[in-house]
């Protein structure tokens, strides 16, 4: 008959979790999802531009903004169709876009031939970015072919005019900063400081060569109103500074995000729409900017 010893085991203490512990760590939780979760989010933020000398034809003109979509993994086709889809409920008079569409150039590219229409009572208009100059060169032509496909005025260093009425709005662009070609002063030289021009750019680095440039009598004041983007408002915006170094911008953090005068000129420097480096937000809410022109001191 066999034996069998019985050995004595010492109880094992019981793990014992206290409400406070799984409090706190449902919050660490939710601070580790809230950027990712902010970096879905999508605001339109309405603004309202007073002009001394705006002329009556471009009173309560509609002009929709948006930059930095970095179409790829992190910014699907279906984002996009979204995204355009708020865009045309937005009624808009003019659309300019600020660049960056996606990654590389391949993908700007792509962007621009699976993109819906976007609906504008007087056009489409829009810049290059960093990501959308990156090699070969060859590939600039190929973009402005596939904006135009669809309907949008590509402005790579050149200013198209609207006639509205007896006024014509003119909207400058200019190539991008880091990779591109920027000519400013042939851009600024082509128009003058009696015209009303919205002046496009992809990022406010280039804010110190516009500053310098000329209208074509000599004038310094020779646009009314500059939109930039490529900054993301610092994506990770802790107290105006970003952990993101690419996106800080060259000429100092008051241009990280928002409205400011400069030259007697309203800028606006976009958040934008879309991430780079990681899908995460914090303080800088995706945006689309709708801006109305109204008259005032």
């Amino acid at each position: 008959m066999a034996r069998y010893q019985y050995k004595y085991r010492k109880p094992q203490p019981r793990v014992r979790i206290s409400i406070a512990q799984v409090f706190w760590t449902l919050v660490a939780l939710v601070l580790l999802a809230v950027p990712f979760f902010w970096a879905t989010t999508l605001t339109v933020e309405e603004y309202t531009l007073k002009v001394h000398d705006l002329p009556d034809n471009l009173k309560n003109l509609r002009i929709v903004y948006f930059s930095d979509i970095h179409q790829g993994p992190w910014f699907s086709q279906d984002r996009v169709n979204r995204l355009i889809s708020k865009v045309n409920g937005l009624s808009a008079d003019v659309v300019i876009l600020g660049g960056d569409y996606a990654n590389d150039s391949y993908g700007a590219i792509e962007f621009f031939k699976n993109m819906p229409d976007i609906q504008a009572r007087l056009g489409v208009y829009a810049v290059v970015g960093n990501h959308d100059r990156t090699m070969p060169e060859s590939n600039l032509n190929l973009l402005v072919a596939e904006m135009q496909n669809k309907g949008v005025t590509a402005l790579v260093n050149n200013v198209a005019s609207i006639k509205l009425g007896k006024t014509y709005l003119y909207i400058a662009g200019v190539d991008d900063y880091y990779n591109g070609y920027p000519r400013v002063e042939e851009v600024a030289a082509q128009v003058s400081q009696d015209d009303f021009v919205i002046l496009a750019g992809h990022t406010p680095d280039l804010l110190p060569e516009i500053q310098d440039a000329r209208d074509k009598n000599g004038n310094s004041h020779w646009f009314d109103l500059a939109l930039f983007g490529h900054t993301h408002g610092g994506q990770v915006n802790l107290l105006g500074m970003s952990p993101f170094r690419k996106l800080s911008p060259a000429v100092g953090t008051r241009y990280m995000s928002g409205w400011m005068e400069e030259n007697r000129a309203s800028v606006l420097v976009s958040n934008g729409v879309g991430t780079s480096h990681f899908p995460v937000r914090l303080f800088a809410t995706p945006q689309i900017h709708l801006i109305t022109l109204k008259k005032g001191s």
